[in-house]
């Protein structure tokens, strides 16, 4: 098999990316070593910032988001006895939409098996090899059982962090940063309508709580908990429990419903750099992770892969370098300010510490809340800083 671009992983990142590249003339060839069902079934981020549904919808994918996803104008910010909201319009002239990740995967894949290049599902044994020279190439093993060798001009690693990409660029003097939080979330899918028009991020002495939704009938739901924590500990009940007294406001009480989804989710960073070595290159997952509080994972993926497939264009249709050789230094940039708009928004909301640290976490929040210019800073990282 012969392809210009040979990429590693189907989620959003792998499927974008193909996606971008085939609209500009190159062709490529996606390998999942997952089924179709399993991808279209994970459940991940929700928020996209204004620069991805953009890029989704110049991408001809923005039919059904903009149909069944829900544009939102803000956030709540809360603490007890207080909920103060954040209207994204006039503080930054943008919005952010909620449309699942699962949604945006399912309408990756539909694209891509319609005419779109190649995508093979359930492959194993996949290395990337001779990245160093001009000539890579990726063996795997076929669905059926048959070896085969993809020769490529370029590979783009976007298979997670567990996937074989991020080793074969870390081996080469590659440096890993990584932070581990005290807390995790508890995460449900509810069919319940959600009682709120925006999101409410919720400080609380007992733990962060989180109000989302998924449609007009379906809210996602999370709740501060101990890491080590088992879901067989939360029953329904106990998890209703806790939402309505985390989430607590005079006048206002949370929707219940059958729960038909629940986990724990750990809490975590990590950045890997540099995201390319010789004619392999990372995106998404692959090179970064960040906890989910300022929702910034796929955004950061869509980013990734908008600079890579202009960089790979100008590289393989003009054999200009200046973009490729830019790209690891120009998306770390954006990565480590998203990191750090991630971690200060998690070290706001949840609770650690002793009292002082409380009285901190307050304090914050209500500069956040009284401060224009500090309200403006959160939407526009919030809703997406400009692309370099």
């Amino acid at each position: 098999m012969r392809t210009q671009v040979g990429i590693i992983g189907a989620g959003p990142a792998g499927l974008l990316l193909s996606r971008l590249l085939a609209l500009r003339g190159i062709d490529s060839v996606v390998l999942e070593n997952r089924s179709r069902e399993y991808i279209e079934a994970r459940v991940r981020a929700g928020i996209l910032e204004q620069h991805t549904v953009d890029t989704l919808t110049e991408a001809g994918l923005g039919d059904r988001l903009r149909r069944e996803g829900l544009e939102h104008r803000g956030i709540h910010l809360q603490y007890p006895g207080t909920r103060h909201t954040l209207d994204f319009p006039e503080l930054c002239g943008r919005t952010v939409w909620v449309y699942g990740q699962t949604e945006v995967v399912k309408d990756l894949v539909a694209a891509q098996l319609d005419g779109g290049p190649p995508l093979l599902f359930d492959v194993s044994d996949v290395r990337p090899e001779d990245v160093d020279g001009d000539s890579p190439r990726i063996r795997f093993t076929h669905a059926d059982g048959s070896p085969q060798v993809l020769e490529c001009d370029v590979i783009a690693g976007t298979d997670g962090f567990h996937g074989v990409s991020r080793p074969v660029v870390a081996d080469a003097d590659g440096r890993l940063w990584e932070r581990t939080y005290p807390y995790a979330w508890l995460g449900i899918l509810a069919d319940a309508a959600p009682a709120t028009d925006e999101l409410v991020y919720a400080w609380h002495p007992e733990g962060f709580a989180l109000y989302s939704m998924r449609s007009p009938s379906v809210s996602r739901l999370y709740l501060q908990v101990d890491p080590a924590d088992s879901i067989d500990n939360w029953s329904d009940d106990r998890i209703w429990a806790n939402l309505s007294r985390r989430l607590s406001l005079d006048g206002w009480d949370v929707s219940t419903g059958p729960i038909t989804e629940k986990s724990i989710l750990p809490m975590r960073s990590f950045v890997s750099a540099p995201m390319r070595r010789g004619r392999l290159f990372l995106a998404g997952d692959a090179a970064h992770i960040v906890p989910p509080t300022g929702a910034k994972g796929l955004n950061l993926a869509v980013t990734d892969v908008t600079l890579l497939a202009t960089a790979l264009t100008r590289f393989l249709q003009e054999e200009q370098t200046d973009l490729v050789d830019a790209y690891s230094d120009t998306a770390l940039r954006r990565v480590w300010r998203c990191t750090h708009f991630s971690w200060w928004m998690t070290s706001m909301l949840h609770r650690s510490g002793d009292d002082f640290d409380a009285q901190l976490q307050l304090a914050q929040l209500q500069r956040v809340c009284s401060s224009e210019a500090a309200a403006r800073e959160l939407a526009e990282n919030y809703t997406g800083l400009p692309i370099e």
